[in-house]
C-alpha cells in the first residue's frame, strides 16, 4: 500500500536525520480532500551527496532505489527514483531542495501536520505554499487540488497577501483569481 510505503521513507529520512517535507497528493489532501495516489514526493536537503547512500542502504529492504539523479521537467527538480520491492507501481520521488527564492522560502515554512492516511505527523508545506505551488505547475490535476485547498482552508483562513505575491512572481495570479471565481459561494 502506498501509505506504508510513504511512512516506511518518512521513518528513514528522520533516522538518517535529513531535512524533509512530504509534497504532492499528500500534501493537498491534508489541506483539502484526500485523493488517491501511486507515488510518494517529498523535498529533501541533502547538504552533501554521501548522505543518500546511507538513506538508500537504510531503505533497501524495501525499495529499490535508482542511484541516477533524473530532471523532472514539470517542477524543474532533480530527483532520485525509488520503486516499491512489493508493488512496482507504487513509486517514490525524492526532488533535491533547489536554491530558487520561492522553493527555499516554501521548505523554511514547512510545518508539522497530522496526516490521516499516515496516521502520524509529518513536514509538509503551508496551505499557501500548496496553493502556489499547484498554480506553478498548472497541471489539471494540479489546478484541482490548488482550487479544492482554497475552498476548504477559505480565503479568511489562508494569508492571501503571501499567495498573491508569488503568483505575481511565477505569473499565476490570473490562474489564482479562475480557481477562486470557481468555488461556489455557499462553501
Amino acid at each position: 500500500m502506498v501509505e506504508d510505503v510513504a511512512i516506511i521513507v518518512i521513518e528513514a529520512l528522520e533516522a538518517e536525520k535529513l531535512d524533509h517535507m512530504l509534497v504532492g497528493a499528500y500534501s493537498s489532501g491534508a489541506y483539502s480532500i484526500p485523493r488517491g495516489t501511486k507515488d510518494v514526493d517529498i523535498v529533501i536537503s541533502l547538504e552533501s551527496p554521501d548522505r543518500i547512500d546511507s538513506l538508500a542502504a537504510r531503505l533497501e529492504p524495501h525499495l529499490d532505489f535508482d542511484p541516477q539523479i533524473t530532471f523532472e521537467t514539470i517542477t524543474g527538480s532533480k530527483r532520485y527514483i525509488l520503486k516499491s520491492k512489493k508493488n512496482k507501481a507504487i513509486i517514490v520521488e525524492l526532488f533535491l531542495l533547489g536554491t530558487e527564492a520561492y522553493v527555499v522560502e516554501r521548505f523554511r515554512r514547512r510545518q508539522r501536520v497530522f496526516v490521516s492516511a499516515l496516521r502520524s505527523e509529518v513536514w509538509l508545506p503551508t496551505a499557501e505554499d500548496v496553493i502556489v505551488q499547484k498554480l506553478r505547475w498548472a497541471r489539471p490535476k494540479d489546478l484541482e487540488d490548488a482550487r479544492d485547498v482554497l475552498a476548504v482552508q477559505t480565503v479568511e483562513n489562508l494569508d492571501m497577501a503571501y499567495i498573491e505575491k508569488w503568483c505575481t512572481a511565477h505569473g499565476s495570479l490570473e490562474l489564482l483569481r479562475k480557481i477562486e471565481s470557481e468555488i461556489p459561494p455557499d462553501l
